[in-house]
């Protein structure tokens, strides 16, 4: 039987909803524009029938990246009102098939190849159901409870997973997969790809795979412990990537969506810092004073060569910082392209040479768009991405 699942919007002191449509609470109906405040949490509107929809206004995307920036959203389902941090946070309550049409419009331009879609479909809907498995173990305590922070002696290690959101089971953001509801308009195509692939998901020994992905793993997959929890998962493994190494303009914009396509350079980059604006940019971004940054050391690499651990050396403190986008998040004002790179010191300070953009574990975004344009079968792309893993259908 079909899930539906939580998602997590937009959080704010005061929220702007345009109901489109009937939308019921306790017997009471709702239509037009509303201001949402504190002391409407815990309500949940429902909609009268299929058609009807929300409008949430200044919806933040691309939270602490470089796209950053605002926009209104709209929305089928159901709208749940909870309370975090003091303030309002707008919850959408959908089914999870009408979620993925979203989440593949919203991930990717939705002109993409139908293998390509259908393809996502299937890793989008298990990494969802998984989540929705993890948050239900960690309730009724039958999941460990990943430690997400390991501070030592001059040693910071942090990593960021969806179990920071314990209110709902995942997020609308690039954190865990861009959920734009009915905003970004789907195609045939999408729409065939889900139907095509209904309830259909990628197992290991019977257990729906935390099917992760990223946008380009430059040329080399990453393995999952190298930037969460340390879990090796036999689908998740590093392994050449031959694809993704595209320019095609045509391709990209199948993979990219218009923001997206501001970024043109991550298949190989490079970033040029003078030492004293590198020493105030990591002492803002971390909170410590290194005074002068002197040395940036890989202490430790993963299987795709991305930086783990980097020992940062600076006139006043030393400290050696992971995981992977922990350091991202220290070496640029959003988030660095990715943490594979290379250490060039010069006169005036440090180059960075990169490759990819994300995490670079399991499917590549650009590579497998490469594949489905050349009429690879979907089935091939998941099996290029998660060797070892099945196919099962689950409804």
């Amino acid at each position: 039987m079909e899930q539906s699942v939580d998602v997590g919007i937009v959080r704010a002191k005061e929220l702007k909803v345009i109901f489109k449509g009937t939308y019921t609470k306790e017997g009471k109906e709702f239509e037009g524009e509303r201001t949402m405040t504190l002391q409407d949490i815990g309500s949940v509107f429902l909609p009268k029938d299929e058609n009807c929809s929300f409008t949430l206004k200044d919806v933040v995307i691309g939270i602490g990246f470089h796209w950053e920036r605002n926009e209104d959203q709209t929305f089928r389902g159901a709208l749940k009102l909870i309370e975090e941090e003091g303030m309002i946070r707008a919850v959408n309550i959908v089914p999870i098939e009408t979620y993925l049409t979203s989440v593949i419009s919203s991930e990717m331009s939705a002109n993409a190849s139908i293998e390509l879609l259908k393809a996502h479909a299937v890793i989008s809907r298990s990494w969802v159901l998984s989540m929705i498995e993890k948050a239900k173990a960690s309730k009724e305590g039958k999941a460990a409870s990943a430690n997400h922070e390991i501070l030592n002696e001059g040693t910071i290690v942090r990593w960021y997973d969806s179990e920071a959101h314990n209110a709902f089971h995942v997020c609308a953001d690039d954190h865990c997969q861009r959920y734009q509801g009915i905003t970004r308009q789907s195609n045939p195509n999408v729409v065939e790809a889900i139907k095509e692939t209904r309830g259909q998901v990628l197992t290991y020994n019977n257990i729906i795979c935390d099917a992760r992905f990223s946008k380009c793993c430059g040329g080399m997959m990453e393995e999952f412990q190298y930037c969460w929890e340390n879990i090796k998962h036999p689908y998740l493994i590093a392994k050449p990537d031959p694809y993704c190494n595209t320019r095609d303009k045509r391709i990209l914009s199948q993979v990219l969506n218009n923001y997206d396509q501001e970024t043109t350079d991550f298949y190989r980059w490079n970033v040029t810092y003078e030492a004293d604006e590198l020493s105030e940019l990591i002492k803002r971004k971390s909170g410590i004073d290194f005074g002068k940054i002197q040395e940036l050391i890989p202490v430790e690499r993963g299987a795709s060569d991305r930086i783990v651990m980097l020992k940062i050396v600076g006139e006043k403190r030393t400290v050696t910082v992971g995981k992977e986008l922990e350091i991202r998040k220290w070496l640029s004002e959003s988030h660095l392209y990715s943490s594979a790179f290379e250490v060039e010191k010069t006169d005036d300070g440090f180059i960075l040479h990169g490759k990819g953009w994300g995490h670079g574990v399991g499917l590549c975004q650009i590579g497998a768009a490469v594949m489905g344009d050349q009429g690879i079968p979907y089935r091939e792309i998941l099996s290029h991405y998660y060797p070892n893993a099945n196919i099962e259908t689950r409804w």
